[in-house]
């Protein structure tokens, strides 16, 4: 009941209004306002600050700064094992399986279309029939940058308007088609295993997405913008690379084609992630 009354009044919440809200708190550098903001959030959320390289909260400039923090070297390795794809991000399973007849799981009951989550392109839903998935979920406490599952190249990138409901399990299992209609950034990547994409999904009370290589990935109300990089633009980040980060809390969505990677049985629905660790192999 509980879940059901919180998602309901998600549809009611001004989403974006609030998220722009707060976006500018986050943003905020005045020191009483950034500095109890921060040691709250640490407290209620149990935050680690011991892996950060800047560990003293006080000497970050804004909330931003301290949530998109950066880790001590080595904090993360990277699993080296020949062909390994890696775990995204800190956080937990959601879900993870293979897309069948063009659809993927949420929750129990609800599934959404993956044509749909990739923004209608039906070129590239095609390269990911009956292909794989894992979601997975950065809740507020976690390391809250995204990083590649795997070597690739960079091809093209959506970015795709829409809602901002919360992506916690009590308002997936809500919530219809939740991944595929919160706003989001898609970049589609060749690795080789084929293509692979990731899905970064905001959420409401995110202050945004960005990647490094466009920041500030704030898709314009109503119109996908996509952008293609080849030539001079192209872009190669390698496993366990950075390639984006969340301000404020979110989902990452990984997709792989049919054959092409295999997770690692250790990973089921709720199982914690932590970035570099093998999430699955290519096969």
């Amino acid at each position: 009941m509980k879940a059901k009354l919180f998602a309901l009044l998600q549809y009611i919440t001004p989403q974006h209004a609030l998220s722009r809200a707060a976006g500018s708190l986050a943003r905020c550098r005045r020191p009483w306002v950034k500095n109890t903001f921060i040691e709250w959030f640490i407290k209620r959320y149990g935050v680690d600050m011991s892996e950060a390289l800047e560990e003293n909260p006080r000497a970050y400039a804004c909330f931003n700064d301290f949530f998109t923090r950066p880790l001590k070297a080595h904090a993360r390795p990277i699993c080296s094992e020949p062909g390994a794809v890696v775990c995204p991000a800190d956080g937990f399973i959601s879900q993870l399986g293979d897309i069948q007849e063009g659809r993927i799981f949420q929750a129990k009951g609800q599934s959404y279309s993956a044509l749909e989550l990739l923004g209608g392109d039906e070129t590239l839903a095609a390269e990911f029939t009956d292909g794989h998935f894992a979601t997975v979920y950065l809740s507020p406490r976690h390391y809250h940058r995204v990083h590649m599952p795997l070597t690739g190249r960079l091809r093209r990138m959506h970015a795709i308007p829409g809602d901002l409901f919360s992506v916690n399990t009590a308002t997936a299992s809500q919530v219809p088609r939740l991944f595929a209609r919160n706003e989001r950034a898609v970049a589609v990547f060749d690795t080789d295993a084929g293509p692979m994409a990731l899905v970064l999904v905001g959420a409401m009370i995110v202050a945004g997405i960005d990647t490094v290589w466009a920041e500030d990935v704030t898709p314009a109300k109503g119109s996908i913008a996509t952008t293609d990089y080849s030539g001079s633009e192209a872009i190669e980040l390698a496993t366990g690379q950075e390639m984006g980060r969340f301000k404020l809390g979110s989902t990452v969505i990984v997709l792989f084609p049919k054959g092409r990677v295999e997770w690692d049985a250790a990973y089921l629905a709720e199982s914690v992630t932590v970035m570099g660790e093998k999430l699955g192999r290519v096969v």
